[in-house]
């Protein structure tokens, strides 16, 4: 603050200010989601109202009025601030190398963002997407990132996968994906007999500079990694509690309406495998 109050430049002392004040109400809200959470867990461990609000010298009132302020616990599983999710990008049909073909993303890779980007605003955080190029080249080496790309558009997911002991996507006639732990193989329903329905992984994976993770999702085709998204909908406090933050990963199936391409249903079909200790 004596830093920013010592700017000689008006407008320059006016942006530094703005900018600060952004960064310290992220700070204020994430620990008002860290506050939330640990009043949840001592009231999970079996302390009343009354022990909380004892020990931290407030009313009974304001604990129960402390224990539903701020975002929900299971923010922290996307991140603390503004969240970028990179799609797949696929060279644009019909051009060929003379024409300058565009990167572009699939209807359903779309609409997970969409849906991503509105279960993110619920928890107060903001969301952009950018288009990985067909070379499939993405910086994994940031926080706040959640990546929606098959392996076999991008040579870096892949080699990251491959340090994933028990799920993987394999190829023969077709893609697929294989449970090594349990010896199960699952595949895509679209393949199978044609039927409406798809298998997506979903795990959180670690950077290649060794400083973080990465969240991910992809489907055996596009539209398992909207039955993936469907299922953080609908299950995310759930999932969190299990995982927090931790390296983890499991397979979701989905069942969808062809026509409009809705997930009409997603769970989960193998265990939480837990990467870390």
């Amino acid at each position: 603050m004596k830093r920013v109050s010592e700017i000689s430049a008006p407008v320059d002392r006016a942006k530094a200010a703005i900018d600060l004040m952004a960064t310290y109400q992220g700070w204020v809200l994430e620990l008002s989601r860290i506050r939330r959470e640990a009043i949840e867990e001592a009231q999970a461990s079996g302390m009343t109202q009354a022990e909380i609000a004892k020990s931290l010298g407030v009313s009974r009132g304001r604990v129960g009025q402390l224990a539903s302020a701020g975002p929900p616990p299971e923010r922290a599983f996307f991140g603390t601030d503004s969240v970028t999710v990179s799609l797949g990008g696929k060279v644009e049909a019909g051009k060929g190398p003379d024409q300058n073909p565009s990167a572009v993303v699939t209807r359903e890779d779309l609409d997970n963002f969409e849906h991503l980007r509105k279960l993110l605003g619920g928890m107060k955080l903001d969301a952009e997407y950018e288009v990985i190029p067909p070379t499939g080249i993405v910086n994994l080496n940031r926080d706040n990132h959640v990546v929606v790309c098959g392996p076999r558009l991008s040579p870096i997911i892949a080699q990251v996968l491959e340090g994933d002991d028990n799920l993987r996507f394999a190829k023969d006639e077709a893609w697929h994906l294989v449970d090594q732990t349990a010896g199960t193989t699952y595949r895509s329903p679209m393949d199978e007999d044609g039927s409406a329905g798809d298998v997506g992984y979903l795990g959180r994976l670690p950077r290649l500079d060794g400083r973080g993770t990465f969240l991910y999702i992809a489907g055996i085709h596009s539209i398992g990694a909207n039955g993936v998204v469907h299922y953080l909908e609908n299950n995310l406090a759930e999932l969190y509690r299990e995982v927090r933050t931790r390296r983890f990963s499991t397979l979701i199936s989905c069942r969808y309406d062809p026509k409009t391409l809705d997930v009409l249903e997603s769970r989960r079909v193998t265990p939480l495998y837990r990467h870390e200790g």
